[in-house]
């Protein structure tokens, strides 16, 4: 590890927060309460050492990478419980903007020309203010409205210098804390390392924008602000400017005169259509990232944090949602045990019980009930604690699930979220086998079919020659007869010896009693030379044993 002054304030200040949380009740109530809280619908009032308020503070203090922690971590309801998550969530919101000269500055070197003349009118005031960046509203000089993210000046360096500190110091953690190991930090700060260094670098998102737009230009309803590429840097993101507010903002009043219910529909199957057949998602539809419009429909912005998921896991997420959605409790435990790692101290059938138990207890639940994301983090919370280890993934769409149910309840509270999977999944499926019908797969399945006709003839004729001639044989790689057999009679010539070498040394010992002219040694000679005899066979078999033995058990 460096020694240098300011990378040892880093590893202090690190310090000095993980000794003030690791040991309170926060963390060592969180997962000892996590089989309790899965069976109980009422949320109980849990006292801390620290308030939600108190951690939030002391985030924010710590500088800007570890506001992105905080907020990273309001994203994992699996090690948090829920009002310290909800405190964190807010962690973007009182972030000191940047100065506008600054601001200026950083836009005039990454696109390299005045701000005046590559903008027709640029607000100062910004209109968020994160972590990471924050955005002004802009008119390009063709009279479009843009949005300009800018990302603050110094945070890359500042984030590489944070980021190291904390892999030398949970890799220390993992190697020496048992509690480190069951949370799996070291996989936590992986996962915050992949996604920090991501949204360090805007033309990702900018990719990201295109990538989803392109996946839901079907959907009426829902908008993607589009990336101005001739505006845009890692540093700098110019976008469609959608002018809206926030959906926890909407009224009581437009919630009476509108039916938002098919807009619900729609947003539904654009998040499935997301996880199950493109494999790449809005990963934090939070309700701050999710913009209402005048004409009633949804905006989704901010994709600094993306979800990809491959074609397997694809698959089993399909069958983990029909489980969830029909109320199948045996069969969600089987699917998430199949997709799961086990260790040691496992306990998949204690783990099983209680899923099916929460599942069963969740039936004909309502989106104002919030119940469709919360079991699944509820689950990854259960496997916490019975020590099996769920992906990654489960977690990302149990939290894309829980702020999809808080999206839903507030447009349509008796929306029925289940039915809506279960409906939309057999229509996406569909779209996915149709969309697999490409040419492309067509062409790639015909060349193998060609390739196995083609050598069909003469492995047919091969096998029915040695049917034929009675020489078919079929070899299992089980045991080895031979070596077992060769072991077997070596036992039996080695005992064979060792009974003959016993004989002899028995009869010397026996001659030894009768005299004789023959001496050896003073010794009747007959007798000393069974003696002889008994002792060479004797190291012989030794040598044999301790050291041929040896080399064979090596080779093999």
């Amino acid at each position: 590890m460096s020694t240098t002054p300011d990378k040892i304030k880093r590893y202090y200040k690190f310090i000095r927060f993980m000794l003030k949380y690791w040991n309170s009740d926060l963390f060592r109530q969180t997962t000892s309460a996590a089989m309790n809280e899965a069976l109980q619908d009422e949320d109980e009032e849990h006292q801390f050492d620290q308030t939600p308020e108190e951690l939030v503070e002391d985030l924010k203090a710590m500088g800007p990478t570890y506001i992105k922690l905080g907020q990273l971590l309001s994203t994992r309801p699996d090690l948090l419980p829920d009002e310290y998550l909800q405190a964190l969530a807010k962690l973007q919101d009182n972030v000191s903007p940047v100065p506008f000269e600054e601001v200026k500055k950083i836009i005039e070197e990454e696109l390299g020309t005045k701000i005046s003349k590559a903008f027709n009118l640029f607000e100062e005031k910004p209109l968020a203010s994160a972590s990471i960046g924050q955005v002004h509203r802009a008119e390009l000089n063709s009279g479009k409205p843009v949005a300009v993210k800018i990302q603050r000046p110094g945070i890359r360096k500042q984030f590489m210098e944070d980021l190291e500190t904390l892999d030398e110091l949970t890799q220390m953690a993992v190697k020496h804390l048992e509690s480190a190991k069951t949370y799996a930090i070291d996989e936590v700060f992986a996962e915050l390392r992949r996604i920090l260094i991501n949204e360090l670098d805007y033309n990702k998102e900018a990719q990201n924008l295109k990538t989803l737009k392109e996946n839901l230009q079907s959907y009426d309803h829902l908008i993607i602000p589009a990336s101005v590429d001739d505006y845009s840097s890692s540093k700098v993101l110019t976008m469609e400017f959608v002018s809206g507010k926030k959906i926890t903002s909407l009224s009581p009043l437009r919630q009476m005169e509108n039916d938002f219910s098919d807009l619900v529909e729609e947003l539904v199957e654009a998040y499935l259509q997301q996880i199950i057949n493109d494999g790449f998602a809005h990963a934090d539809p939070h309700p701050g990232n999710i913009k209402f419009t005048d004409d009633n429909r949804i905006a989704l912005i901010d994709l600094g944090m993306v979800a990809r998921f491959t074609p397997q896991l694809q698959e089993n997420l399909i069958e983990l949602l029909l489980a969830i959605s029909r109320s199948n409790g045996e069969k969600t435990a089987h699917i998430l045990l199949k997709m799961s790692e086990m260790e040691e101290d496992s306990q998949p059938k204690q783990f099983a019980k209680t899923v099916s138990d929460v599942i069963m207890e969740s039936e004909n639940s309502r989106a104002k009930d919030l119940q469709t994301g919360r079991i699944l983090i509820q689950l990854n919370r259960l496997a916490l604690n019975t020590h099996i280890k769920l992906p990654v993934e489960i977690n990302i769409l149990g939290k894309i699930l829980l702020n999809l149910d808080q999206i839903v309840a507030m447009l349509d509270p008796e929306f029925d979220l289940r039915a809506a999977i279960q409906r939309n999944v057999h229509e996406i499926m569909r779209k996915k086998m149709v969309n697999e019908l490409k040419p492309e797969n067509f062409f790639s399945t015909l060349i193998e079919s060609k390739h196995f006709l083609e050598k069909m003839p003469e492995r047919m004729n091969r096998i029915s020659e040695n049917l034929a001639n009675n020489e078919m044989k079929i070899k299992i790689d089980a045991i080895d007869e031979k070596r077992v057999t060769d072991g077997f009679q070596k036992v039996a010539n080695r005992i064979t010896l060792g009974l003959i070498i016993a004989a002899m040394i028995v009869g010397a010992s026996m001659l030894m009693q009768i005299p004789s002219d023959f001496t050896i040694f003073g010794y009747p000679g007959l007798a000393m030379l069974f003696f002889i005899l008994a002792a060479v066979g004797a190291i012989v078999l030794s040598y044999v044993i301790v050291f041929r033995d040896e080399n064979l058990n090596n080779k093999n």
